[in-house]
């Protein structure tokens, strides 16, 4: 296994630096908080996606995003509002969010930290929507 990881040919982005491997769940999360409290770290960005891990301590002060997200729960557990809808929340878990939506996490554990996958053009995806007869 360790040799198939040597063999890929991966650079990515860590702390403004490109580099060879891979990024293990909790990457970065030594480097938190930043020289100014900052509680998240680009850890990858190809074409339009960026990925960064975030580990709020206390309160989630985050305002709407331009871009479409994705969470994924890398540790801990606690319970995430989006827009008017709340729901709970562990390792493992995956959360959309279209750019723009109102969310924050909320009522977390002290180990709880996430990746965070931003992607697509500024102001999100348009959302697919089939209708009967479509050919998709």
């Amino acid at each position: 296994m360790e040799a198939e990881r040597e063999s890929l040919d991966m650079t990515m982005k860590i702390e403004g630096q490109i580099v060879n491997g891979y990024l293990k769940a909790l990457s970065g999360l030594e480097q938190l908080p930043g020289p100014e409290g900052e509680r998240s770290i680009e850890l990858f960005r190809h074409g339009t996606l960026t990925v960064k891990l975030y580990a709020p301590r206390g309160n989630d002060h985050q305002t709407p995003h331009t871009r479409d997200e994705i969470y994924v729960i890398a540790s801990g557990s606690g319970r995430f509002r989006r827009t008017a809808e709340e729901t709970s929340f562990g390792a493992g878990d995956v959360l959309f969010v279209a750019a723009g939506e109102e969310h924050q996490f909320i009522e977390f554990s002290e180990d709880f930290a996430t990746w965070v996958f931003f992607y697509g053009p500024e102001g999100g995806e348009a959302e697919v929507v089939k209708t009967q007869g479509s050919s998709d």
